[in-house]
């Protein structure tokens, strides 16, 4: 029989990054053939940061513009910003903030019928700045990942990004750090599962995470180069995604982890960081090197423990022992069954995690 495959691949087209590039935005909209009315999708803050900047460039090239405040990731926020937008005259968005903001506006996207988006990271907090995947809130406040539109380019202004709080691009180099677990998951369930497997998107996001994992020493706040470094490696984890047609290549058990958190903790730390704490975990059950993860954590500045994460011990040992609920049809070191809590409590102390 012969050879009878077929693949849809959703990725950027278009990629600017570096000092003061949001001053070229209208150009970047020209190339991309972009014209007519364009909306602007940002967050409260935001909006001060970078959100009304583009609005005005959006202007002063000749598109039509108006700029509308995202409150927050939730499955209402984008059903509201959907009904008040269907029935006008929209040409493409652009969404200016950070992870939640874009998050909403790539949704957005989808439900006005895949109108192309033109992503505006103001911190590099997490990989979803370049993917075709969302986290937002369903109605009973549980954090869902969907699919989505994938932005059809990506302006990561360097200068801009580097005056955003450490704590955020720590978080997306955590983030990024993730890929390692993500990829041993998914290796695995294509063992014991026989999941679609992409050898080039799993290779795409190891060589992100490595490259990341080898420069944490000169990973500083206020630097440029590191916010240069860190969107590239973003970027790269979301063009993994898209090619492999999934999350796969940035999400395992150390994400399931993350999002059992989410539910069950009063308050819960920044994605990247519960990925990263997870991911010494996740590690230290694949039988992998889980000290270099942490020391690498810790040289960035983000949390490598129950304490530095702000969350109590009993709830890492329960997202532990629950995290295999999150999305179950997906198999990862977790297995089916979880952990029970003397192996959720034992893997958490001998990684120091509690």
């Amino acid at each position: 029989m012969g050879f009878n495959k077929s693949k849809f691949m959703e990725i950027p087209r278009d990629i600017l990054i570096g000092t003061n590039v949001l001053e070229e935005t209208p150009d970047f909209c020209d190339r991309l053939n972009f014209s007519g009315s364009s909306l602007v999708l940002t967050g409260p803050n935001t909006i001060e940061i970078a959100g009304n900047r583009v609005d005005e460039l959006l202007i002063s090239s000749g598109f039509e513009s108006e700029t509308q405040i995202v409150k927050q990731a939730t499955r209402s926020e984008v059903n509201k910003i959907t009904r008040s937008w269907k029935n006008r005259e929209l040409d493409f968005l652009v969404g200016v903030g950070g992870g939640k903001t874009i998050d909403v506006t790539k949704v957005v996207s989808d439900k006005l019928g895949d109108l192309p988006f033109v992503s505006v990271p103001t911190a590099t907090s997490h990989d979803g700045i370049a993917s075709g995947r969302a986290s937002i809130l369903d109605e009973e406040g549980n954090k869902v990942s969907v699919s989505s539109t994938t932005p059809i380019g990506v302006i990561a202004d360097t200068s801009l990004l580097s005056e955003s709080p450490w704590r955020l691009t720590a978080s997306g180099i955590a983030d990024i750090i993730s890929n390692y677990t993500a990829v041993k998951d998914w290796h695995l369930a294509k063992r014991l599962r026989n999941v679609e497997y992409s050898s080039y998107a799993a290779a795409l996001s190891e060589m992100t995470a490595e490259t990341l994992l080898n420069k944490t020493d000169s990973l500083k706040k206020g630097l440029e180069e590191t916010s240069w470094v860190v969107a590239k490696g973003l970027i790269s984890s979301g063009v993994a995604m898209s090619i492999a047609g999934s999350s796969r290549p940035a999400s395992g058990s150390e994400h399931k982890f993350s999002h059992m958190l989410d539910r069950i903790a009063p308050e819960p730390a920044l994605h990247g960081e519960q990925c990263g704490v997870g991911t010494i975990i996740m590690m230290y059950l694949h039988d992998g090197d889980w000290k270099k993860i942490k020391n690498a954590l810790r040289s960035v500045g983000a949390p490598t423990d129950a304490k530095s994460l702000g969350i109590e011990k009993k709830y890492i040992i329960e997202a532990l022992q629950n995290a295999h609920k999150i999305r179950p049809e997906r198999y990862t070191i977790l297995g089916d069954k979880g952990l029970t809590k003397e192996a959720a409590i034992k893997v958490a102390e001998k990684t120091g995690v509690i």
